[in-house]
């Protein structure tokens, strides 16, 4: 029997309350441990904020904003707007208050839900320049400002009251939800520029829902560990899948819970970005290192037979019997421990929203931890590609979710996608999305990239693409991503060169990464930014340089780098929400750094 379809997002919520009532359907914190909600328990609370905010007046497609972290009650908010015919309009609670008052006017948001007292306050700071916004809703804030801002549980009370009075307006209201309705609108955070709100439907999410079924690596059995910011597309098409497909859910979006929740939690997928396996992979290498001797010897010997079982199921090989057997001892000695770092019952996790580099999912591999690449945007909704368990090419994001259509532009190797889960179109921007969205419906997507034998590998940016002086491409996303996997001690790296004769590089230090080595040469009470500038530690970043350099041709390679005297941050501007470098922003704030670095020189071949 075919798997059903729906019209929208309320649909599939109203259709899985039905088919699982009594099954848990969430976790999360909750007083010293864990609080849990079956989906009966959790259809209640959606219906009772949809019904809420219908007796404040909420209409048909009217926004109303989250400003949030990742938490239940935003699951919660989100499927009540939804349900009460509403669209979300996510914000990030790192957002500043000029940049929530921009999204919240340009949005023309009625209603908006504000995670604290903290999240309040920007919008009481802007409360002039928001006369549309009726009402606040606070999950964990005191209400007041005159009535202006009511708790949750207030509208709750609200909405049970409104559905005593009218017991049948809640799914009549859910029901009519047409799928080209709008759904969500999230602002990219993007890397440079003014951000755009992307018009997503509930088509959009139904779609995507819909192909992660079809894909057929989830089931209703699946625990998830949700952490992801869910005002980002990547988090949001998780929660889509959740309504179709039936798994539970732990969310708590406290990173630095991360790695404690997933040996308390068990989850048998986890979705993340690369920077979680890249902080992952510096902290087993320091640690590894610091143990030293034959610990150290077994450790390293550990990865190059796991090296070699990775290589032989790559090209689809039986691993022999000798190498069986030296893979299991290592497993045994080594990798066990690593996996019950993460819970001890983990299939994959996928990787997402910036590029992974093969060089550290084949590290993983090695230890038997398969992490599983994919590819979307905000405008396509997320999940567009995704490598599978059993149909895995490291060094790509996968072959395309059932009913997404892919192309290669031929004059410039743009990717070009097209399908139900791309955008309805820029919020009120139409030349911009004229731009974007082509007169057959495909979404030009900025990157640039391969499709081969069904895999499609994503070679760069379109605009981070550099272009020497000498007239040479250099795709800067690919060296970056080398560079992290050969060096332990590296944060974040932005390798520099657009118009200029040679490449340089930007890096950052792993602090954590740090600590052992700092200790080991006696500068352990030395300030990051006095080790940034110390003359051991550019003796100890230099060799993964010139390693770097002999895997490149002449004008790739970085013939110079700085240390910066501080990590880049989200709280600087420096970094997105989803820990992609803001490349233009850290550019121009290092403009003289840079410029120092090519001062003389001249051009080389």
């Amino acid at each position: 029997m075919a798997a059903p379809t729906y019209r929208s997002v309320p649909d599939m919520l109203l259709s899985r309350v039905a088919a699982s009532p009594g099954k848990v359907a969430f976790q999360y914190p909750g007083g010293s441990g864990w609080a849990q909600a079956t989906w009966a328990e959790f259809g209640e609370r959606v219906r009772a904020v949809s019904c809420g905010l219908r007796a404040l007046g909420l209409a048909d497609e009217e926004r109303c904003a989250i400003l949030s972290g990742t938490r239940y009650e935003w699951i919660v908010a989100d499927l009540g707007i939804m349900c009460g015919g509403g669209a979300t309009t996510t914000i990030y609670p790192s957002n500043t208050p000029d940049e929530c008052a921009f999204i919240i006017t340009d949005s023309n948001t009625r209603f908006v839900f504000a995670e604290n007292d903290d999240q309040v306050a920007k919008l009481v700071q802007k409360r002039g320049e928001l006369p549309q916004v009726k009402q606040v809703i606070t999950f964990d804030g005191k209400a007041g400002h005159d009535g202006w801002v009511i708790s949750l549980a207030d509208l709750e009370a609200k909405g049970r009251a409104q559905h005593t009075a009218q017991p049948e307006a809640y799914e009549r209201i859910a029901r009519a939800v047409r799928k080209d309705s709008l759904a969500t609108l999230i602002y990219t955070s993007g890397t440079t520029g003014r951000p755009k709100g992307v018009e997503l439907t509930h088509d959009c999410w139904v779609y995507e829902a819909e192909g992660i079924d079809g894909l057929g690596i989830l089931g209703a059995d699946d625990v998830q560990l949700l952490w992801l910011p869910l005002a980002h597309s990547f988090g949001k098409v998780l929660e889509a899948a959740q309504l179709r497909l039936g798994f539970q859910t732990t969310v708590d979006g406290r990173v630095d819970k991360l790695v404690e929740n997933l040996g308390a939690v068990k989850p048998t997928f986890v979705a993340a970005v690369p920077r979680i396996f890249e902080k992952v992979y510096n902290k087993v290498i320091g640690q590894a290192k610091t143990q030293g001797g034959l610990k150290y010897g077994i450790f390293k010997w550990a990865f190059e037979v796991g090296r070699k079982v990775s290589a032989q199921k790559q090209q689809g090989a039986a691993v022999g019997p000798v190498l069986g057997l030296q893979n299991a001892i290592a497993d045994k000695l080594v990798f066990t421990k690593l996996k019950d770092r993460f819970g001890g019952r983990l299939r994959f996790f996928i990787s997402g929203s910036a590029p992974l580099s093969r060089e550290m999912a084949e590290f993983f591999h090695a230890a038997d931890i398969l992490i599983l690449e994919g590819y979307g945007l905000t405008e396509t909704s997320a999940a567009s590609f995704v490598n599978l368990p059993s149909h895995c090419r490291f060094g790509t994001v996968g072959p395309p979710l059932p009913g997404t259509e892919v192309k290669i532009a031929k004059e410039d190797g743009e990717i070009l996608i097209k399908g139900r889960g791309v955008m309805r179109g820029y919020h009120g921007l139409p030349e911009a999305t004229a731009e974007t969205l082509d007169k057959d419906g495909w979404l030009h997507t900025g990157d640039i990239g391969e499709y081969r034998d069904g895999f499609l590998k994503i070679t760069d940016r379109k605009k981070d693409l550099i272009k020497t002086s000498g007239g040479k491409y250099v795709a800067p996303q690919a060296l970056e991503g080398k560079l992290k996997a050969l060096c332990p001690y590296i944060s974040q790296v932005l390798v520099h060169g657009n118009n200029r004769n040679f490449c340089s590089a930007l890096v950052t230090l792993d602090e954590e990464a740090m600590r052992p080595w700092a200790r080991d040469s006696g500068v352990s009470s030395a300030s990051y930014a006095e080790l940034s500038g110390h003359p051991k530690v550019r003796e100890l970043i230099q060799p993964f340089f010139t390693q770097l350099n002999s895997q490149l041709a002449s004008y790739e390679s970085v013939k110079r780098f700085a240390i910066l005297p501080a990590d880049l941050t989200l709280e600087a501007g420096e970094l997105t929400p989803s820990q992609k470098v803001k490349r233009k922003v850290v550019e121009t704030k290092y403009k003289a750094l840079l410029d120092g670095f090519y001062a003389g020189n001249v051009a080389e071949v």
